[in-house]
């Protein structure tokens, strides 16, 4: 890795998970106008990103990160971002009253498009097409047609980003976050589940202490981080000759930053050391995410985080970690330890879904809660155990009503799948499922705390 980087670098290297377009110059030329388009973050967004990881490697902040597996250009709407905003606030506020920690919040979405796959091909009923990628390069529709991948299809996803972009930036500034609106963030068709009752009895001691505070003369006009919040973005950097468009020149920094997110990351299926992922991100300053399988040993481990990270620099890089409940004390324990002895300074992750996906009996890909739970456990009880700190989780999550994840507590069962399974890739948690996750990490959280978090003043905002 001695040799200089620059944005197109990677194109040097092997890459996998990126797809053969049938025209090549038609690539090129979609890859040539989006360079022109304005970023769709800055520079010093990210920097406050990292500048906030860097607080949760150090235990004084909590990482909240989720959204859709995979964006979808069909189910692009102001309610949907709506909604998916409104439970992500919930969460955090669950989390931060439960921890005492000022939680970090970065979505999964305005760029979470392109998905990677386990083979190439699909094959129904005795017919063979191209796998869907992620609506970024082709379409679901089991169709010739529909599985080409189709460049334009990049100008698309990079207008549906900037409109989320533009609404989820509203929403974080202009009222919407404002802590006294605590009670409105309940979703409707929550408000009889057991988890709408126990967020009701927090909102409502939040409530209390507003009031208590403006009773005694404090004006809470005057404290922005009681009023709005701040929210990042992040999505899996898989398709990178997109994301080479995007990279652009800090005029304050003279550094390359990616500004199609201010947080990306790559996946387990491209962290080759030798391959054009590493290489490419290598190069930019953003904060950057490593997905951490079963497959990643110690000392991989390490020479990745040395090429990552070469300055360790607190913030910069999260290991998102995704074993299994079933894998986590096998591996997790031996990649802590490793980090731990070569004194390089990460965020951990907990990736709880990805290792817990199964086939229902009725034919769907799903997740049961409860061994989505019991991997969350197992990675607090790790680190517990090695003296070092449980940084975040990752879930795939949605604001909609969905029936794609079993168990939860309403119990959806492998009968119930079929009511309402949208996803186009992988199942996620529902609004209510999240809600319930959160109040359970929440508990995990206070155990934590009362052992060796310390706790840090509430002015540092939720």
């Amino acid at each position: 890795m001695s040799e200089r980087w620059t944005p197109d670098s990677w194109r040097k290297k092997p890459v996998l998970q990126v797809p053969e377009y049938p025209d090549a110059k038609a690539l090129a030329d979609v890859e040539a106008q989006l360079a022109t388009f304005p970023p769709l973050v800055f520079a010093g967004e990210a920097r406050n990103l990292k500048k906030q990881l860097a607080r949760v490697a150090a235990g004084e902040a909590f990482l909240l990160q989720g959204g859709d597996c995979a964006e979808s250009f069909a189910e692009h709407g102001a309610n949907n971002i709506r909604d998916f905003f409104r439970v992500f606030l919930q969460m955090a506020v669950v989390l931060t009253y439960a921890g005492a920690l000022p939680v970090v919040k970065v979505g999964r979405i305005a760029g979470q498009f392109a998905k990677p796959r386990s083979s190439p091909t699909e094959t129904r009923d005795g017919v063979e097409l191209p796998s869907y990628r992620g609506d970024i390069i082709n379409d679901v529709a089991f169709t010739p047609e529909a599985r080409i991948p189709d460049p334009r299809r990049q100008l698309m996803a990079y207008r549906q980003s900037a409109a989320t972009l533009n609404l989820l930036r509203a929403f974080a500034s202009g009222g919407f976050a404002n802590l006294g609106s605590v009670h409105q963030w309940m979703l409707g068709f929550v408000k009889d589940s057991q988890q709408s009752r126990r967020y009701k009895e927090l909102a409502d001691r939040i409530s209390d202490a507003l009031n208590f505070m403006r009773a005694c003369g404090l004006n809470l006009e005057s404290h922005p981080e009681l009023r709005s919040t701040d929210f990042y973005t992040s999505h899996e950097a898989l398709l990178l000759g997109y994301e080479q468009a995007f990279t652009r020149v800090d005029s304050t920094t003279g550094d390359w930053y990616a500004t199609s997110g201010h947080m990306i990351w790559i996946g387990d299926r491209t962290r080759q050391l030798d391959h054009a992922h590493v290489e490419y991100f290598r190069g930019i300053k953003n904060p950057i995410g490593l997905k951490c399988g079963p497959s990643l040993k110690p000392d991989e481990l390490i020479r990745l985080i040395d090429v990552l990270n070469p300055d360790n620099e607190p913030g910069r890089l999260t290991l998102i970690n995704r074993f299994g409940a079933d894998k986590v004390e096998a591996h997790l324990p031996q990649l802590v330890r490793a980090v731990q002895r070569e004194g390089r300074v990460v965020v951990w992750s907990c990736d709880p879904m990805h290792g817990n996906t199964i086939t229902s009996t009725s034919g769907y890909k799903t997740r049961p809660f409860d061994r989505v739970l019991s991997e969350v456990k197992a990675f607090f009880n790790v680190h517990a155990a090695e003296g070092t700190h449980a940084g975040g989780v990752h879930l795939e999550m949605t604001g909609q009503d969905v029936t794609e994840c079993l168990g939860g507590a309403r119990a959806i069962t492998d009968e119930d799948l079929n009511d309402r399974y949208h996803t186009a890739c992988d199942p996620r948690l529902n609004a209510e499922q999240s809600i319930d996750m959160a109040f359970l990490i929440a508990e995990l959280l206070k155990q934590d705390r009362s052992g060796k978090i310390k706790p840090i003043p509430a002015v540092a905002g939720f």
